[in-house]
Parts: C-alpha cells; sequence; structure tokens
C-alpha cells in the first residue's frame, strides 16, 4: 500500500496534476501546420508529377490552415490571459526558437493558398517573409550576446534558420519584383546561419551528455537545412545540379540514420513529437522533386515510401493529439 502521501495531499496533487489551463497551450504546437501544410504540398507535387493524390493534398492543406487558425487563436488568448508565460516562451533559450514555426507555417500556408487565392498567398508570403527575417536577426543578436550555455545548442536552434530558408522555398513564383533578390538575400542568410548553427549543435551532440528524451524527436531537424536548402537552391536558381545532388542525398543519409535514434518506443508521446512532421515533409518534397528530375525509378520509389511514411505518421501524431487534448492532458500544468 502506498503511504508516501495522506490521503488529503494524495488528492490535492491529483487534482493539481489535471489542471488544465490555455496558459499551457506550447508554442512547438505550430510544428503540426508545417507538417500538414509540408504533407499537403507533397500529395499536390505528386499530383503534378504522377497524377495521384492531388485532391487529398488540397484537403491537408485546408486542414493545416484550419489549425493554424485554431492554434492562433489559442495562442493570442493565451498572450492575453497570461502574458507572463508567452513572455517567458520568448526568452526561453530553447523554446523561443520553436516561435520560427509559426513564421514557417505562414510561409507554407502561403504556398498552399495561392493556386486558389493569389492575393491570400501573397499576404501571408509577405508577412512570414518579415517576422521570419525580424526573428532569425534577434536570435542571432541573443547569441552574439555571449555567454550562452553550451548545452542549450540543440537541433531547435535550425529553426529560424531554416525559416529563412523557407522564403526561397515559397517565393520562387511571388510576382512582385523585387522578389529574386529578396529570395537571393533569405537563401545567403538562411544558407550561413543553418551551417554555423548545424556545426555548433553537431558538437554538442557528440561532446556533451544526450539530450533529454522529451527532446529526442527534435533531431529530426537536422536533416531540414539540406533538404530545405535543397528546394530553395532548385527554386531560386532554376536547376538540379551537382550542388543541389550533394545537398539532397546527406539529407536523406541523416533521415535514416536519425530514424533510428528517433523512432524508439521508449519515447513517450508529447508536441514535441510534431518536430519530426516538417523535416521530413521537405524531404519527401525534395525526394519528389528530384525523382522527377533524374526520372529514375529507385528514386521514385523512394519518393513514395517516403510521402506514405510521412502520411502514416502525421496520421498517427494529429490522432494522438487529438486525443491528448480531449483527455486534458495537452493542456495540462
Amino acid at each position: 500500500m502506498n503511504t508516501a502521501y495522506p490521503p488529503s495531499v494524495a488528492s490535492a496533487q491529483s487534482i493539481h496534476t489535471c489542471t488544465t489551463s490555455i496558459k499551457n497551450l506550447p508554442i512547438n504546437l505550430f510544428g503540426s501546420v508545417m507538417g500538414l501544410a509540408g504533407l499537403g504540398l507533397a500529395w499536390r507535387l505528386s499530383d503534378q508529377y504522377y497524377g495521384i493524390g492531388g485532391m487529398l493534398g488540397e484537403a491537408i492543406g485546408a486542414l493545416a490552415g484550419l489549425v493554424f487558425v485554431l492554434l492562433t487563436l489559442g495562442y493570442l488568448t493565451k498572450w492575453v490571459k497570461h502574458p507572463e508565460a508567452v513572455r517567458a516562451d520568448f526568452n526561453h533559450p530553447i523554446i523561443s526558437n520553436f516561435f520560427g514555426t509559426v513564421t514557417i507555417a505562414l510561409l507554407l500556408l502561403s504556398a498552399v493558398a495561392t493556386p486558389h487565392h493569389q492575393i491570400l498567398g501573397q499576404v501571408l508570403w509577405i508577412l512570414g517573409s518579415v517576422s521570419t527575417v525580424l526573428l532569425a536577426g534577434l536570435v542571432v543578436y541573443r547569441l552574439l550576446s555571449g555567454s550562452q550555455d553550451p548545452s542549450n545548442a540543440v537541433p531547435a536552434w535550425l529553426i529560424p534558420g531554416v525559416a529563412t530558408l523557407d522564403i526561397a522555398v515559397t517565393g520562387a513564383h511571388m510576382p512582385m519584383a523585387w522578389v529574386a533578390q529578396f529570395n537571393l538575400f533569405a537563401l545567403a542568410v538562411g544558407a550561413v546561419v543553418a551551417l554555423v548553427f548545424f556545426s555548433q549543435i553537431f558538437s554538442r551532440l557528440v561532446h556533451q551528455p544526450a539530450m533529454a528524451k522529451g527532446m529526442v524527436p527534435s533531431l529530426m531537424v537536422l536533416i531540414a537545412p539540406f533538404e530545405v536548402g535543397f528546394l530553395a537552391y532548385t527554386n531560386v536558381f532554376g536547376e538540379v545540379d551537382q550542388f543541389a545532388s550533394v545537398l539532397f542525398y546527406f539529407g536523406l543519409f541523416l533521415f535514416v540514420v536519425l530514424s533510428f535514434k528517433v523512432f524508439r518506443r521508449d519515447v513517450p508521446f508529447a508536441p514535441s513529437w510534431w518536430a519530426i512532421s516538417f523535416p521530413i515533409a521537405a524531404l519527401s518534397n525534395a525526394a519528389l522533386k528530384y525523382a522527377h528530375v533524374q526520372d529514375n525509378t529507385v528514386l521514385v520509389v523512394i519518393a513514395a515510401a517516403i510521402l506514405l511514411f510521412l502520411t502514416v505518421a502525421l496520421t498517427v501524431l494529429l490522432v494522438k493529439t487529438l486525443i491528448s487534448l480531449y483527455s486534458g492532458k495537452l493542456l495540462a500544468n
């Protein structure tokens, strides 16, 4: 019999652990919008190249938009009712990087929306681009202030840099005259920031103790600079050359290696699992584009396998998230 606490204390503790509040809405849940939008774009690309999945892609894209609206309303409510909690998120050396998921979501949703409503797509892209550059600048400014804890060099550091690359990924077809130079600027900033941060993170993962289990899914973010970089580079320069091939293949190699570290039964479900969604979605889009350009059967099979894996993975994550929300665990203190 458990006698660690008197009944009254145990009951109070149970009530406390079951308390839910919008204050506990995690900013990293916006990663779900990134993943769903990326999946929708991948199925759209599959339809464009192979005539499969067009309607599914548009439906998933619409779902991503709906989730973004709901999460935005939720986080704005958190900001109004619990501004200190939002400030704590924004000032946290790790959590603050996940604000980049909001700006990436805007950029990806601009790509989802543009074929259906050009003005909406352009507004979302401009809003996402401006906020992305401002956030990236703030993150770099903070880091250059010195006295940073090396243990904070985790894969989430890459999110603001990858967000800058996404400007070039989603802005290739924007009609404004200034877009070409702005895309080059975004590619330059994103590539160099991602390269510097990647080396710091890789060093931390090699030389310091392993990250907590709750952060293990974020390891998959390490593939994002290469696959998003592939998409940004090919969109800006209009061709898949040997350098683009190097980016794609190294990202694919990292995905295989990291899969054995990430997809383990001893890592429990949490909103942090959504960190796997966008990197794999970027890989899926890159694989589809690369397979189409190379016209290689093996590459087409690989691209199809990644797309199906991503679809199943995000379906599982969505179901688990809804169950967690319904049970009260998602917003529990």
